[in-house]
C-alpha cells in the first residue's frame, strides 16, 4: 500500500473519531470502530517493503491524532484569544492541539516497536497500556489537558457509561481501545479466513461491545436515588467576559446576581450558586468580612434562613515570607498570591475558600515553575506569568452549618474525575461546578464541557449543579441525566430540588486505579524492547 492510501486511511480514522466525539448526538458508538482504518494503514506499513517503517508509523498515526484533536477542540483558540493576541493565542493553542496528539502518537509508535519483538497479543496489550499511560500523564503533569481522553467520548451517550461508577473514564478508554482492536481482527478474519474463522473474531467483538452496553443500560434504568431533597438556585448572569473586569462595576454585577437569585428563590432554598469570578474585584481573604461585596451578599442571604451561597471570586492572600512557589512580591518586602477561587458564605461569620487547582497551562499557570522560572517574561506575554495564580494541592469540601458538604469545582476542573472523587470521598454530597464558558464563544467547547459533567455524576453518584456565567447552566442527576438546563447567552436562573447522597462508589473509594495498573504494565513492556533486541543480536 502506498503512502497516499495510508494517509487517506489515517484521515478516515480522524474523521470517524471526530464524528463519534461529543457533542455530535447519537454517534458515540462510532468510537468503537473509529481507529480500524488506522490499524489497516499500520499493518500495511509494517508488512510492506518500505524503509524507515517506524517513521511512517509515527507520521501516519500522528496525522490521525492531530487532525482528530484539532477538529474536536478547535474552540480552544477562541478561549485563549480572549486574553491574548492572535499570534500568542496560536502558540499557546499548540499545547492542547499538538501535545495531546503527540502523546497518543507516541503510544502508537511504542506499540509498533513492541510489535516487532513480541507476538500480537503482547503488542496489543502494550498498545492499551501505552495509550492509557499517556492519557494519565496528560492528566497529572504540569502541561495537563485531559480533555481528549478516550473515555470522555461516552459522555455523548452517558447511558452506556453507567459502569464508570466502578472504573472512571479510564474504563471507557480501555473499552474503546479493546473494541477497536477486536473490530480490526474481525475485519482481517473476514478478509482472509474460512467460514468458521470469519465468525469467531466477530462474535468476540460483539460480546465485548454488547455485554458492557447491556449492563450499563440495565443499571441506568434500575438506578434509584434516595430522596434527600435540597432546594438549589443556580444563576447565569450572562455578563460578557470582556465586560466583567472593569467595564461593568462589581456592584452592578452583584445587583444582577441578586435579582436573578431572588426571582427563583423559595423560603426553603438552601443553596445559591453563582459562576466563576462572579465577584471580579481582587479581594483580600483576611479582610473579606469588611468588603462591600461580602456585606451586600450577606444582606441578600439574610432573607433566606437556611441559605448558603457558593460563588466564584478573585481572592488575594498576603504573606510576610514567600510561602508558596506562586507568590509574587508586593514591593514593600512582602508577598501575595492571587487565586481564581470559590467562596462559601452563610448567615453567620463563617466564610470558606477553595483555590482553583487545575490551572490552564501557559495562561493561568506557568508549567514546571521551578525549572522554567526564567521563561516568566515569555509566559507573561501569553496572558500569565510566574505565579499568575496560586493554587491548593488538595480538593476542597465546603461544609454548611446544616452539615451538607459540597465539592466546589472551578471551570475545567470538572474533567478531573479522580480529583472530584477525592472531594466526594472527603464528604461532598453534591458537586457545584462554577464556570465562565463565555470565552469559548458559541462553539462545541461549551457543550463538551457540559456533557463531561455527566460523567462526574455517574462516577460519584452525586448531583451536579452548574452555574455558567454565559451558559450552559444546568442540573444533572445521579444517573447523568440533565434534568434542567439554560440556553446559551441568556440571562436567567434555574431552581430545582436535588437529592444528596453520602454513599461512596467503588471508583470514589479506589480512584484512578486502572491507569496506575497500566502505567506499571507499560513500564514493564518498555523494558522488553532493549532486552529482546539484545537477545536477537546474540
Amino acid at each position: 500500500m502506498n503512502a497516499k492510501k495510508t494517509l487517506l486511511l489515517a484521515l478516515l480514522s480522524a474523521f470517524l473519531m471526530w464524528l463519534g466525539w461529543p457533542p455530535i448526538p447519537y454517534t458515540t458508538p462510532i468510537l468503537l470502530i473509529g481507529l480500524v482504518p488506522l490499524f489497516i494503514a499500520y499493518n500495511a506499513i509494517k508488512n510492506g517493503e518500505t524503509i524507515k517503517k517506524g517513521k511512517r508509523v509515527f507520521l501516519t498515526s500522528g496525522v490521525t491524532f492531530l487532525v482528530w484533536n484539532t477538529a474536536s477542540i478547535y474552540w480552544i483558540y477562541n478561549a485563549i484569544r480572549g486574553v491574548n493576541e492572535a499570534f500568542t493565542s496560536a502558540l499557546v493553542s499548540l499545547i492542547p492541539y499538538g501535545l495531546g496528539a503527540l502523546l497518543m502518537t507516541s503510544a502508537f509508535w511504542l506499540y509498533y516497536r513492541l510489535d516487532r519483538v513480541a507476538n500480537k497479543y503482547v503488542a496489543y496489550t502494550g498498545l492499551i497500556a501505552f495509550y492509557i499511560s499517556m492519557e494519565f500523564l496528560h492528566q497529572t503533569w504540569d502541561l495537563s489537558f485531559p480533555w481528549m481522553s478516550l473515555g470522555n467520548g461516552l459522555s455523548g451517550m452517558h447511558q452506556l457509561a453507567q459502569w464508570y461508577e466502578y472504573t472512571g473514564v479510564y474504563g471507557g478508554s480501555f473499552w474503546i481501545l479493546l473494541s477497536n482492536i477486536l473490530a480490526y481482527e474481525a475485519y482481517v478474519a473476514y478478509r482472509t479466513g474460512n467460514d468458521f474463522s470469519k465468525l469467531r473474531p466477530s462474535f468476540i467483538w460483539l460480546l465485548v461491545v454488547l455485554l458492557p452496553s447491556a449492563y450499563s443500560l440495565t443499571r441506568y434504568f434500575q438506578y434509584e436515588e434516595k430522596q434527600v431533597p435540597v432546594n438549589v438556585v443556580t444563576v447565569q448572569p450572562n455578563i460578557d467576559p470582556n465586560d466583567k473586569f472593569g467595564r461593568i462595576s462589581s456592584i452592578a454585577q452583584l445587583d444582577i446576581l441578586i435579582k436573578l437569585s431572588d426571582s427563583m428563590a423559595q423560603p426553603n432554598t438552601e443553596y445559591f450558586l453563582w459562576p466563576e469570578t462572579a465577584i471580579p474585584d481582587p479581594t483580600d481573604e483576611a479582610q473579606i468580612r469588611n468588603s462591600a461585596p461580602y456585606i451586600t451578599t450577606l444582606s441578600f442571604l439574610s432573607k433566606y434562613k437556611n441559605g448558603t451561597l457558593v460563588t466564584g471570586i478573585e481572592s488575594v492572600k498576603f504573606y510576610q515570607d514567600k510561602e508558596t512557589i506562586s507568590a509574587r512580591p508586593t514591593g514593600n518586602g512582602g508577598f501575595y498570591d492571587v487565586f481564581n477561587a470559590a467562596m462559601q458564605i452563610e448567615n453567620s461569620a463563617n466564610v470558606q475558600f477553595y483555590h482553583k487547582s487545575k490551572l490552564v497551562p501557559g495562561v493561568e499557570k506557568m508549567p514546571f515553575p521551578s525549572a522554567l522560572s526564567f521563561l516568566g517574561p515569555v509566559f507573561k506575554g501569553f496572558g500569565g506569568s510566574v505565579g499568575s495564580y496560586g493554587w491548593q494541592d488538595k480538593p476542597g469540601v465546603f461544609y454548611a452549618y446544616s452539615g451538607i458538604g459540597v465539592a466546589p469545582v472551578v471551570c475545567y476542573e470538572s474533567i478531573w474525575g479522580g480529583w472530584i472523587g477525592e472531594a466526594v470521598k472527603n464528604g461532598a454530597q453534591f458537586i457545584a461546578v462554577i464556570t465562565n464558558d463565555g470565552w469559548w464563544g458559541n462553539t462545541s467547547g461549551k457543550n463538551q464541557h457540559l456533557l463531561y459533567a455527566k460523567l462526574r455524576a455517574i462516577e460519584t453518584r452525586r448531583y451536579v449543579v452548574r452555574s455558567a456565567n454565559t451558559g450552559i447552566s444546568c442540573f444533572i442527576n445521579q444517573r447523568g441525566d440533565i434534568t434542567q438546563q439554560s440556553k446559551w447567552w441568556t440571562r436567567t436562573a434555574l431552581k430545582g430540588n436535588i437529592n444528596l447522597n453520602d454513599e461512596l462508589s467503588f471508583y470514589v473509594l479506589h480512584g484512578d486505579y486502572i491507569p496506575r495498573i497500566f502505567c506499571v504494565l507499560a513500564a514493564i513492556l518498555v523494558l522488553i524492547l532493549p532486552y529482546r533486541r539484545w537477545v536477537n543480536k546474540a
